[in-house]
């Protein structure tokens, strides 16, 4: 499953760190920074993998890999 969209895309100075619980661009008002955090932890509970693509000024797209067990 992958999912993509036309936004932005994702600096590369904090790409490493979108799936740490907490971690948010957002004001501290909008988000909690769990949304990936929890994402990618039910993913590898499953044995799957989630992975991210972007490109600056352009996309992201995050890419959902589960076994067929």
């Amino acid at each position: 499953l992958s999912v993509r969209d036309n936004g932005n895309g994702i600096p590369e100075d904090i790409s490493n760190r979108i799936f740490d619980p907490f971690f948010t661009t957002k004001d501290k008002t909008k988000g909690t920074g769990l949304g990936l955090s929890i994402s990618y932890g039910i993913i590898r509970d499953h044995n799957g993998e989630l992975a991210f693509r972007t490109e600056m000024g352009s996309f992201t797209e995050f890419i959902v890999t589960l076994p067929c067990d």
